[in-house]
């Protein structure tokens, strides 16, 4: 008898989701947040359930530690209730925001459905600058249970760290949500982005699908990869972004996703007694 596969798995399902590659202007709050809800509302209209947008989507990313300040919420923020408003009880937003907490400042990100912020998480591996604005998260990336299905949390560069999609994966995870803002570096001509290449190798590595969502333009003499990527769980790519910066896809969710053959699988097989 054949093993299953994630296609004819009868419990198998899939979900429309999109990340939206914006360009957040430094310090300016007000004009973000317009964007952003902007962005929820022709997510809604087009059907998407899932819609991805990147790490600090409210702020901009070169911040000085005054527009820092400026642009840091709470998680009771209006507009956090505002766009639950928007969203219908089967949709979910995952958005990058300068969190206010405790008296300090983390780079995070949020879960918000139609009954408000399902769930945070704030970034714990700061690169370069951030760790002279942030705090770092001491709490490991949580699963948030959604309408679209158990949704895993990383930002940006908690990608390259394997350990990290692998802890969600073999916590449950059903999928992978990742705002993100990347730094363009060099390259080889027709090469991936490094970044997303780690996505990749994520993806197949653990069988989840990774839906990574990066930032477009430049902002204050610093480009961005706009490395917007849509990773199955066999770790291949899928989806075309269009010009305006929208990845829409077509996530597939299966619970044999692990099974890679008649006699393997990628959570079974593996031997942690010899991983120490």
């Amino acid at each position: 008898m054949s093993t299953p596969t994630p296609e004819d798995d009868p419990r198998a399902r899939s979900i429309r989701a999109r990340c939206h590659e914006l360009a957040p202007v430094a310090g300016e709050l007000e004009r973000n947040l317009a964007v952003i809800e902007a962005s929820i509302a022709d997510a809604v209209a087009s059907g998407v359930r899932l819609l991805v947008l990147p790490e600090l989507a409210t702020s901009g990313y070169y911040l000085t530690p005054e527009e820092a300040q400026a642009c840091a919420f709470q998680l009771d923020a209006p507009h956090f209730a505002r766009w639950a408003r928007i969203l219908p009880p089967d949709g979910v937003l995952v958005t990058g925001f300068v969190e206010r907490h405790g008296g300090v400042l983390f780079n995070s990100a949020a879960v918000i459905t139609a009954a408000g912020v399902a769930g945070v998480y704030r970034k714990t591996h700061l690169w370069d600058a951030e760790a002279d604005l942030f705090r770092p998260g001491d709490l490991a990336p949580p699963i948030v249970d959604t309408p679209v299905g158990r949704l895993g949390l990383l930002i940006c560069y908690d990608l390259e760290f394997p350990e990290m999609p692998r802890r969600l994966a073999l916590a449950g995870a059903d999928l992978i949500a990742v705002p993100t803002n990347w730094p363009l570096v060099p390259r080889p001509d027709g090469e991936h982005p490094p970044e997303v290449i780690q996505a990749m190798a994520a993806a197949r590595a653990s069988a989840i699908p990774i839906l990574c969502c990066d930032r477009r333009g430049a902002e204050r003499g610093s480009e961005w990869t706009e490395g917007t990527a849509a990773v199955g769980s066999d770790g291949w790519l899928v989806g075309r972004k269009n010009g305006d910066g929208v990845l829409d896809v077509t996530v597939s969710l299966s619970p044999t996703r692990t099974k890679i053959g008649e006699r393997n699988d990628v959570f079974h097989d593996r031997r942690p007694e010899l991983y120490a």
